[in-house]
């Protein structure tokens, strides 16, 4: 078993990798009576052009099978929903899909074990038929209309349009209603026989627990499966260039919402350095405490502290900053006035100020069970352990923080998403 330790943060991560591939992280946490778990594979809505392991076999499958099969898997063959048997043990589970992975889990204080049954019972015992995945179609149909009426998820959805030309992500995480209708128990069990093998997969768990015993109660609750060979996924890869500069849809809204994003490269080698300094360059540009924040608070033209976003993986990566405003033109000239001053005079006490709020941040993220699992599974299928955050963040100097604000805060890489009012 490996131990990986902060020192800075007094935190140890036990990691072993089992037998049949599956990674397993426990992170112990002696003073609270929350216990987390979360057992996730690395597939999401991106991963829909593959090559089964061990074939030359190509497969191309619908917008949103990733998310289709996470709701179906709760349904078994004795008539149960795996989720109903959790919340009646008093156990709050749920389960979520991302752009490149998607997850199944719980949070409880008492019938850990009980609950641990049924989620490793569900996960590794897919029951589709032709009735209970038709009856599924017209459930999420309604749950993609819901996101079609959703201001923020279509300010989100026409910012990713607007800086990507052809990569998945610009794809609706539940798919289309088109495209789901083309999903059946056949493309389920494929999806699920690639990618829900365990080296494909990583289990986390957080709480007051022995990691040797922990372990072992795991081991005992695995179906034995052949391990497999590298799944490998085709993606489509974006050049720099933004796709448009300005996308805006009218819906039903107080006041516009805006989202301004910059379009950033791909950086394998230093993706949690470069996280890190653009964490503080965005809390410099328009955080609480910044002057453009002040000044537009002030006259009315921001209603409250814009949410700041850094997301990326292997195929994207972008920053961006969303919120509510009376006049999102102003907001967008105004961030680029502060992006262009401070390229040419750093303010460095500010640097120091955010540099030192966003260690906090980081910090405090250990003080929650749900947090800690949650980011340990994301962190390890971007490859990053999430130690990472806290152990580099005395490397991102003011220099390099002025490298990556003249680099990826351009023009060039900027777009903005509007929904205004009807």
């Amino acid at each position: 078993m490996q131990i990986i330790e902060s020192s800075k943060i007094k935190e140890k991560v036990y990691i072993e990798k089992l037998e049949n591939g599956l990674t397993v992280m426990i992170v112990p946490k002696e003073n609270t009576n929350k216990k987390y778990i979360i057992w996730g594979t690395h597939f999401g809505s991106n991963d829909n052009h593959f090559i089964v392991p061990g074939t030359n076999e190509e497969v191309t499958v619908p917008d949103g099978v990733a998310h289709y099969l996470e709701h179906k898997m709760f349904e078994q063959e004795n008539g149960k929903n795996s989720l109903d048997v959790l919340m009646a043990l008093g156990v709050d589970a749920n389960a979520y899909t991302t752009n490149n992975h998607t997850a199944y889990l719980f949070e409880t204080v008492e019938h850990f074990y009980e609950g641990l049954d049924e989620l490793m019972d569900y996960v590794q015992h897919p029951y589709f038929t032709d009735e209970n995945v038709e009856k599924e179609r017209g459930i999420i149909g309604q749950e993609i209309g819901m996101y079609d009426d959703d201001p923020g998820w279509q300010l989100y959805m026409n910012a990713l349009d607007c800086m990507y030309k052809k990569n998945a992500i610009k794809i609706d995480i539940a798919g289309t209603v088109e495209s789901i209708a083309k999903i059946d128990k056949e493309v389920l069990y494929k999806c699920y026989n690639t990618f829900y093998n365990p080296s494909n997969m990583v289990l986390v768990v957080c709480g007051n627990f022995k990691p040797e015993e922990m372990i072992d109660e795991i081991k005992k609750r695995l179906v034995e499966k052949p391990k497999q060979g590298e799944i490998k996924v085709i993606h489509q890869i974006d050049d720099d260039e933004i796709n448009m500069p300005y996308k805006e849809t009218k819906m039903e809204v107080s006041k516009p919402l805006f989202l301004i994003g910059f379009k950033d490269k791909i950086d394998s080698e230093e993706k949690v350095k470069r996280h890190i300094a653009i964490e503080i360059i965005m809390n410099m540009l328009i955080g609480k405490s910044s002057d453009v924040y002040q000044n537009l608070y002030k006259e009315g033209i921001i209603l409250a502290e814009p949410d700041l976003d850094y997301e990326f993986e292997k195929d994207y990566a972008h920053a961006l900053i969303m919120g509510q405003t009376t006049n999102p033109e102003k907001v967008k000239e105004e961030i680029l006035k502060e992006i262009q001053k401070q390229k040419e005079n750093f303010d460095t006490e500010h640097f120091e100020r955010m540099k030192k709020k966003i260690y906090g941040e980081y910090v405090t993220e250990y003080n929650n069970v749900s947090d800690i699992a949650r980011m340990f599974l994301s962190d390890y299928f971007k490859g990053i352990n999430s130690f990472d955050y806290i152990e580099q963040y005395s490397a991102v100097t003011e220099e390099y923080t002025k490298e990556i604000l003249k680099e990826l805060f351009e023009e060039k890489r900027c777009v903005m998403s509007v929904v205004g009012t009807k």
